[in-house]
């Protein structure tokens, strides 16, 4: 490339984080360098100064300075999308729980990953063909949910949509609902968890840990619904902040973890009785949010098999609904 390149972010790459994009279009240029080109601010987004962690929005120009032949070196080859597993396909379909024009919620299933790892091939945005229906684009993610988490995933079926729903999520308008079970009972039985989390250095894997010193601030509101006598609790939670594992973590943190949670609860987070599971009982049960129109939309998505189960095995009830005020 001889000069300055202005390039335009299609659909297809919007919500992506501007290092991934590079990743993507420009593979022999090094993160080290990436850095020092958005620092001396040859790399600009609409014209002004951005971090690599910077995420795109359809319609956005880039600049690209010259890279010298980084250009010609030939891009990595990647492998085939693996092929698509009908059965997941079919499943996932029928784990629909909303969709209009703009906007798909889907109940996910417990132990399906929404994106991929190292050595990982089956997940949600492996199979989002599947769910594209009478759209022009293939749906995009815009939020997460933890692996052995269920419930709602809410995905976008336009660019536009994505834009709105992104901004939705970082500015806090979301507002979202969990169900959990917790071996032993909180105390006190309702109030706010706020407790900085961080993730945990060397090869641990994504495992994190609450960091007075250098955790990013972390609250939870949390409310017992019922309780077993001193055994667990059916637990309500409502995430303010959006941090890793945070709601698995912060009920680790006063000594109650969610039934299940053998990687931050150990034994301590594996309740026994016949009929009761050693799955992860954490839920997204509901999502409420306000759209550009100014109409609400709120969408529920029932319990998995395995926590309806152990629901019946406590008898449970489930109410509708939310608990807590809503957020100012």
């Amino acid at each position: 490339m001889s000069g300055v390149e202005t390039l335009t972010i299609t659909p297809e790459d919007a919500d992506t984080r501007l290092d991934r994009w590079f990743r993507k279009h420009y593979p022999a240029l090094g993160h080290g360098r990436l850095e020092k080109l958005l620092r001396t601010g040859q790399v600009r987004v609409d014209g002004k100064r951005v971090k690599a962690n910077h995420r795109l929005e359809a319609g956005q120009a880039v600049r690209v300075p010259p890279l010298g032949d980084l250009d010609s070196a030939p891009p990595p080859k990647t492998a085939p999308r693996p092929k698509a597993d009908a059965k997941l396909e079919a499943m996932l379909r029928d784990a629909v729980l909303y969709r209009d024009d703009e906007v798909l919620a889907i109940n996910k299933p417990a132990g399906l990953a929404v994106q991929g790892g190292t050595g990982m091939t089956t997940h949600i945005d492996a199979l989002l063909d599947a769910l594209t229906f009478d759209a022009k684009e293939r749906p995009r993610l815009v939020h997460r949910l933890d692996k052995d988490t269920s419930g709602v995933l809410l995905l976008a079926r336009t660019a536009a949509a994505a834009r709105w729903l992104t901004a939705a999520f970082r500015a806090k308008d979301a507002e979202k609902l969990y169900w959990a079970i917790t071996a032993g009972i909180p105390k006190p039985r309702e109030g706010r968890i706020d407790l900085p989390i961080a993730k945990l250095p060397g090869k641990r894997g994504e495992k994190m840990d609450i960091d007075e010193e250098e955790g990013k601030r972390s609250i939870t509101d949390f409310m017992v619904v019922e309780a077993v006598g001193k055994q667990a609790a059916f637990v309500a939670m409502r995430p303010v902040t959006g941090r890793t594992h945070q709601l698995r973590v912060h009920m680790q943190a006063i000594g109650t973890p969610i039934q299940g949670d053998g990687k931050y609860g150990g034994q301590a987070a594996l309740l026994a009785g016949d009929g009761l599971s050693r799955k992860l009982h954490l839920h997204a049960r509901q999502i409420t949010l306000k759209r550009p129109n100014g109409k609400t939309l709120t969408v529920t998505a029932p319990l998995p098999p395995h926590m309806a189960q152990s629901w019946a095995f406590f008898g449970f009830s489930e109410p509708k609904g939310s608990p807590f005020e809503p957020l100012a």
